[in-house]
């Protein structure tokens, strides 16, 4: 019997049974959906009934929320109709792609005179510099915009003012202290945390802008669902919160997407594999097969590909383009994956000491700058531990740039601040960033990172985390709960898929099916499923009896619509170290003591269990731990119960 098992650690979300029953009743749902809906941080009736229902709420008017949206319109009114020379500075990722082919396309069908320009990955790193300023004054440009870039430039924002250029800056990224003088700031991080309008992407920020425009000239369906798909494709593809007006829009977007008029987007459909016109697309669609065949062009090949792809009307040029998109993907999986197995050789036959260090540094020469950080990621679900991967500069081996990935208890950005003294320069957020340094301040960055590690991760930190959202049992998993919980897509960022967990479930068959992956049939006393687990080959074959975790799907094969499980973790039961009975009033009750936390657990003829912490002398009752409630033991009937407990048990 193979016995290595996933190494993950699972979170349990901690459930507020007056919130749940509030949402249960009101709502007319479920109490495994109530549960999710909170999980996700929509605790009260307004906010449940929003994310339930997006289209019903009414939404602010944006000129309402961005101070600066009024000023920017009249901007572009302004040189629309003088025939000013616009140029638009996008970014080389997908966001910031998607964001210029939207503004390209509202404003020629303006008739607007609009060039873009976007810095090249390589060579000058992101957003709008001074070398594309300069550049835009010598062509006469007299406005510009950027898109999901430019809140932190402000020696080149400072540059086009002084040039006598005007600059409209449309991004979402954090705020620097001191802002860019820009004659307009469009930025959510500018309004309330509250508003609807908060999580928006780049593209979001951009679609608002376009929308807004149009409004001064004669409106076009067919525009306004070009933008929509567009919007729709940047948001997912930039990992954006799913939620407020992302997910009001992307409800329609994802609808219209397949119908799509945008020439370049039916092509990629098409190599991508999702051409089925007839069906919604979901985000995983998107997030899956779309997007990374957009983001490979940033990454390793020429942003002007894709801005083309999207802007075309040339349906020949858009399948060659769309090909070309395929072409580089497969290029940068083939990158990833060497680089992938090259860093995990590494790690494994050098050794690194990543949990004694409980952060992960690695750098090799020849590495992709451009892939990098997907290998980080990739890094840090295996292992678990924050990873900063690094490699040295092409031009010159005394410099390395290098990228990085967290995980929930450690924060990026602040490791990188505290050991910014090694860098050259750095940026990002919690979850990601960049950063460069000189190669001899390598071992003593490290080591910063290191000291960082131990102030705020536990040796128990060190493993993949698993939120759960709940305990449910098998008779729950139907067709009625598939359809309920599908009512919260689209899923993504802030809004996961929900991860349901089952103690002691009996693995019945099991089978290696493809190359890696793992067909089960699982049992909780006489229900049955089926389950599968991808890419766990290296754990074949799963012991006899297991707790699951997992996410719930559907199954269509040859007509026959099921539900099933997507494993995405197990773990090996916890074991009774102690069972025993006795009899209180004439009624049987079943006890046990589990030695791992120091628990007694009593079961009454009713079905509820009473769990005593010992340590702590605390009690909970209830049919599971999910519907459990705090009771107090030293009250009746409980001391004199616990008391026949101990002694069967000799825990006296």
């Amino acid at each position: 019997m193979n016995k290595k098992i996933p190494q993950s650690r699972w979170l349990f979300a901690k459930p507020d049974l007056a919130k749940i029953e509030l949402l249960t009743q009101s709502l007319a749902i479920s109490s495994l959906m109530a549960r999710v809906i909170i999980n996700r941080g929509f605790d009260n009736l307004e906010d449940a009934q929003f994310h339930l229902q997006p289209q019903s709420v009414s939404l602010p008017l944006p000129l309402a929320e961005f101070p600066d949206l009024s000023k920017s319109v009249t901007l572009l009114v302004e040189a629309i109709t003088n025939q000013d020379k616009i140029a638009i500075c996008g970014d080389y990722d997908a966001d910031g792609m998607t964001s210029t082919a939207l503004l390209l396309r509202t404003l020629r069908y303006l008739d607007a005179k609009v060039d873009y320009a976007i810095p090249s990955r390589m060579n000058d790193g992101y957003g709008i510099n001074e070398r594309i300023v300069r550049e835009f004054a010598e062509e006469g440009v007299s406005l510009i915009i950027t898109v999901d870039n430019g809140i932190s430039a402000y020696g080149a924002i400072a540059l086009a003012k002084e040039l006598n250029l005007k600059v409209i800056i449309t991004d979402h990224h954090d705020l620097p202290e001191t802002l860019p003088p820009a004659n307009a700031i469009l930025n959510p991080k500018l309004i309330s945390t509250q508003s609807p309008y908060y999580g928006l992407a780049g593209v979001g920020v951009a679609y608002l802008l376009a929308s807004n425009l149009m409004a001064n000239y004669d409106n076009s369906r067919e525009l306004e669902s070009e933008l929509l798909a567009l919007y729709t494709l940047g948001t997912i593809a930039d990992l954006a919160p799913l939620i407020g007006v992302n997910r009001r829009w992307l409800q329609q977007g994802l609808r219209l997407l397949p119908q799509s008029s945008i020439k370049g987007i039916q092509a990629l459909m098409q190599v991508a594999g999702v051409s089925d016109t007839l069906k919604q697309l979901r985000p995983e669609d998107i997030g899956f097969r779309l997007g990374p065949r957009i983001n490979a062009i940033g990454r390793i090949d020429n942003p002007q590909i894709v801005i083309d792809l999207l802007t075309t009307e040339d349906e020949g040029l858009a399948l060659e383009l769309g090909m070309k998109c395929e072409q580089v993907n497969q290029r940068r999986q083939q990158l990833c994956s060497e680089i992938e197995q090259q860093a995990i050789a590494l790690i494994e036959t050098k050794p690194i000491p990543w949990r004694e260090k409980r952060v992960l540094v690695i750098v090799q020469s020849d590495w992709h700058h451009g892939v990098i950080g997907i290998v980080a990621s990739r890094l840090v679900e295996r292992y678990g531990v924050p990873v900063f991967i690094a490699t040295y500069e092409e031009d010159n081996p005394e410099l390395i740039r290098g990228s990085a990935r967290g995980i929930e208890e450690f924060n990026i950005f602040q490791a990188l601040e505290f050991a910014q003294e090694c860098l050259i320069k750095y940026g990002g957020h919690k979850a990601a960033g960049g950063f460069g340094l000189y190669t001899a301040n390598l071992a003593a960055f490290e080591e910063k990172l290191s000291l960082f590690a131990h102030q705020c991760l536990q040796p128990h930190h060190l493993k993949p985390l698993v939120k759960i959202d709940a305990a449910a049992n098998f008779r729950e998993l139907n067709q009625q709960l598939y359809q309920e919980i599908d009512r919260l897509h689209p899923w993504g960022i802030a809004n996961d898929y929900p991860i349901f967990w089952t103690p002691r479930v009996k693995v019945l068959e099991q089978q290696i099916v493809g190359k890696q992956h793992l067909k089960l049939t699982l049992a909780q006393e006489d229900d049955t499923i089926k389950a599968i687990a991808w890419r766990w080959r290296e754990y074949f074959p799963l012991p006899p009896e297991i707790d699951i975790a997992y996410q719930l799907r559907e199954n269509n094969y040859q007509g026959q619509i099921n539900i099933q499980l997507e494993l995405v973790s197990i773990r090996l039961p916890e074991m009774a170290t102690i069972k025993a009975n006795f009899t209180y009033r004439d009624h049987l009750y079943y006890c046990s003591y589990w030695a791992s936390v120091q628990e007694i657990r009593i079961k009454s003829p009713t079905g509820k269990i009473l769990v005593v912490n010992m340590v702590k002398n605390q009690g909970i009752l209830g049919t599971s731990r999910d519907n459990a409630y705090s009771v107090d033991i030293t009250q009746p009937p409980y001391p004199e119960i616990i008391h026949l407990a101990k002694q069967v048990l000799g825990q006296q």
